[in-house]
């Protein structure tokens, strides 16, 4: 790796969500700030469709950075486009599209990506969510350089991050994304001088996290409590733990383990002194907050007075 001063470094960054905002506003405000910020199309949001800006985007802009949003980049006007920009380094955080060769060709110092786990565990776009999800007791950051593969590139730097158990997918990650910005900002540097020797993942040790999909949201009462609880942080904010009481969608905002009660099948609602819970496959799962569809979120107690048929009655 050739030395190179920040003076000398055009850096385009590719990100899109609120994961990548923290390490693009680190850059700004460094001797690396970006030429460029490559970040996805303005897609339709919430109930009215009103056409959205990529968070990235709107931190960019508010910066006076460039911003470009090509619909595919792999296309040859998209990458002729980031070409004219002459950048010698790139970083990715959460981008939301694969980079191919054409791209990872342009930098000389090449392409490092900050990834939301301790690599190789977690390859892929959900790896916040699968460590979670899989009653990980730590995740972490890795600064990775980015080849052809998903997240296969050998590794620059890491920053371990215990999971707490209160932990959600939302929370974790926000916590993940500025770690992520301040290892980078201190791998930057040191990869550029060459004081760094990348490490070749072990692949005997890879385990993958592909996007999430809205239908994994619903609850199977015939997992244990635990494992439902995990999946309710897991799928916060995004796709959201749900189930069904009739044919009413109830979405699991809040829950955790409780006590292993005898009887009742998978999916009842129970009542106890202080607490309201379903039976699980194993145990209870002690609910806290639920939420109807297209209603605001409650409490499982007021859920409970509003509805005759819930306590005891069986959910899914």
């Amino acid at each position: 790796m050739s030395s190179g001063t920040p003076n000398a470094i055009r850096l385009a960054f590719f990100g899109s969500p609120e994961f990548a905002v923290p390490t693009l506003r680190a850059l700004i405000g460094s001797p690396w700030r970006p030429v460029v910020v490559v970040t996805q199309p303005d897609r339709p949001a919430g109930r009215s469709r009103k056409l959205t800006a990529p968070p990235a985007k709107i931190a960019a802009e508010e910066a006076g950075v460039p911003v470009i949003q090509p619909e595919r980049l792999r296309e040859p006007e998209s990458v002729a486009a980031l070409a004219a920009y002459k950048p010698n380094l790139q970083v990715i955080a959460a981008y939301g599209q694969i980079i191919r060769r054409a791209v990872l060709d342009l930098p000389a110092h090449g392409t490092l990506n900050v990834h939301a786990s301790l690599l190789p565990r977690w390859r892929g776009a959900a790896p916040v969510a699968a460590a979670i999800r899989a009653g990980d007791s730590e995740t972490g950051v890795t600064i990775m350089l980015v080849d052809e593969g998903v997240d296969t590139g050998a590794m620059l730097s890491k920053h371990v991050v215990p999971i707490r158990g209160t932990d959600t997918t939302a929370s974790l990650s926000e916590r993940l994304a500025q770690i992520g910005a301040d290892l980078l900002l201190e791998t930057i540097p040191r990869w550029i001088a060459g004081e760094i020797v990348a490490e070749p993942q072990d692949e005997s040790r890879a385990t993958k996290a592909p996007r999430l999909k809205k239908e994994e949201g619903r609850i199977d009462w015939s997992e244990s409590a635990d494992q439902i609880a995990r999946t309710v942080r897991a799928f916060t904010p995004w796709p959201g733990a749900t189930t069904t009481l009739g044919d009413t969608l109830l979405r699991v905002r809040q829950a955790e383990a409780g006590p292993a009660v005898p009887g009742g099948k998978p999916g009842t609602v129970l009542q106890a002194e202080g607490w309201i819970g379903v039976q699980t496959g194993a145990g209870i799962l002690i609910l806290h907050e639920l939420q109807r569809e297209g209603k605001r979120p409650m409490t499982a107690k007021a859920f409970a007075r509003g509805e005759r048929r819930f306590l005891g009655g069986r959910l899914g």
